[in-house]
């Protein structure tokens, strides 16, 4: 059986814009990609 690409979305920085990566994350998610969504006010240190 075949694992699923992993890919991790971030929204960096203080604005609360995260539309498009909700979007990627669910468009992906659809497509069977195993998604880890960090949300918003993340710090690079944070997401790494």
């Amino acid at each position: 059986m075949k694992r699923p690409y992993r890919v991790v979305v971030a929204k960096p920085g203080l604005d609360g814009h995260d539309r498009g990566a909700k979007t990627i994350t669910r468009a992906l998610r659809d497509h069977g990609f195993e998604v880890i969504y960090t949300g918003l006010h993340q710090t690079p240190e944070q997401i790494a």
